[in-house]
């Protein structure tokens, strides 16, 4: 491909990734996908998918073209589907309006729809693949992660102070990062499928996990508690408010999930974190957010669980041998066993630092 080609390319896909933004949060269980038709250089139709249920965006694209994609290129930010699900495979609509090139991002991680490229190339169309991939893998990661690794991405978030610390001796913790922080912490519960915590932030804080500070462009996320046992119930948790809908993850019964249930809160039997995370991505619930404390936290990372991190560090210290620290357990005995952040971004919301980054697990 010449450089100009894949300028072109590079240029046209970028639109479509822009249309594939406008279905986030709204088209789950299914991937954002966003699609554009090109002749002459100039764009003749676009489309993204709006739900599911709803045509998929490669159809929205072909149907505003109209007779004028005949001979033309068309650009999808995944391999079209090969299959029949809820709508027809798309391949069919693009081998009928007779488009010449496909130019795709990530290729469908799904054994049910994949093939597509293949399939189309077979039937004389010009197919090129992973055109700005990593752009579009990001953008629906938690749907690839699922399908590669079949189970849920995993982010953790925490407020810590410049020495670490969740919480003082006390387990005093509010506040530890600013109201900008806080807000943007909301933005990532908004986009989450799933919030988890541990039955010690539970005891301890009694958080609402509810997104209160972002729009929702979907339904609320799935609150959920991992605990050993199933805790006594007292009307006074804020999970079983009824204002999102709730979960308990236990490894074993006791009575009192008569009582949780009977508030309206799930009660689900699971012996690890990841069938925890496998039992989430089943539902379609693919991005959790992890916002336990330290034990929690520790035990994702121990387990090579945790793909991304989110830290805002509050610039107070806070110290005290018996402070909750952000990691707690064992730790690493030495410096190259421990995971680091890799890609890393940093933000000053206020006096706060968002720091950001996908986390590198060393060889074992």
């Amino acid at each position: 491909m010449s450089g100009t080609d894949r300028f072109t390319d590079e240029r046209f896909m970028s639109r479509a990734l822009n249309l594939a933004q406008k279905g986030v949060g709204k088209t789950h269980p299914n991937p954002a996908v966003g699609a554009v038709v090109v002749a002459g250089g100039e764009v003749i139709g676009e489309g993204w998918h709006e739900g599911p249920g709803k045509p998929h965006a490669e159809v929205v694209a072909l149907q505003a073209a109209g007779s004028a994609a005949r001979g033309a290129t068309l650009y999808v930010t995944l391999e079209p589907c090969a299959a029949h699900g809820r709508t027809p495979p798309c391949t069919s609509a693009i081998l009928r309006a007779g488009i010449r090139r496909v130019v795709y991002a990530s290729s469908d991680p799904n054994p049910k729809m994949a093939g597509g490229g293949k399939l189309l190339e077979a039937h004389g169309v010009d197919v090129t693949p992973n055109v700005l991939e990593q752009d579009a893998d990001e953008l629906n990661r938690g749907f690839l992660h699922f399908h590669r690794l079949g189970r849920a991405w995993v982010t953790a978030k925490a407020a810590i102070s410049l020495d670490g610390k969740l919480a003082t001796h006390a387990r005093h913790s509010q506040w530890i990062s600013n109201e900008k922080s806080r807000r943007h912490a909301h933005g990532l519960r908004a986009a989450s499928h799933a919030i988890l915590v541990g039955a010690g932030t539970l005891l301890q804080d009694n958080p609402a996990l509810t997104v209160r500070h972002a729009p929702l462009a979907g339904e609320p996320p799935l609150r959920c508690v991992l605990c050993f046992d199933t805790p006594p119930f007292d009307a006074a948790f804020r999970i079983a408010d009824g204002a999102a809908p709730s979960r308990l993850y236990v490894r074993r019964e006791t009575e009192a999930a008569r009582d949780w249930r009977a508030a309206g809160v799930e009660v689900v039997h699971a012996a690890s974190l990841v069938e925890v995370l496998r039992h989430l991505a089943a539902e379609g619930r693919w991005e959790v957010l992890v916002e336990g404390g330290g034990m929690l936290h520790a035990a994702f990372l121990d387990a090579r669980l945790t793909d991304e991190m989110v830290l805002y560090q509050a610039p107070i210290l806070i110290g005290g041998r018996e402070a909750v620290n952000l990691l707690a357990g064992g730790g690493v005995a030495r410096v190259d066993e421990a995971p680091r952040l890799v890609d890393v971004s940093r933000r000053m919301l206020g006096a706060d630092q968002l720091i950001r980054g996908r986390v590198a697990y060393p060889e074992d």
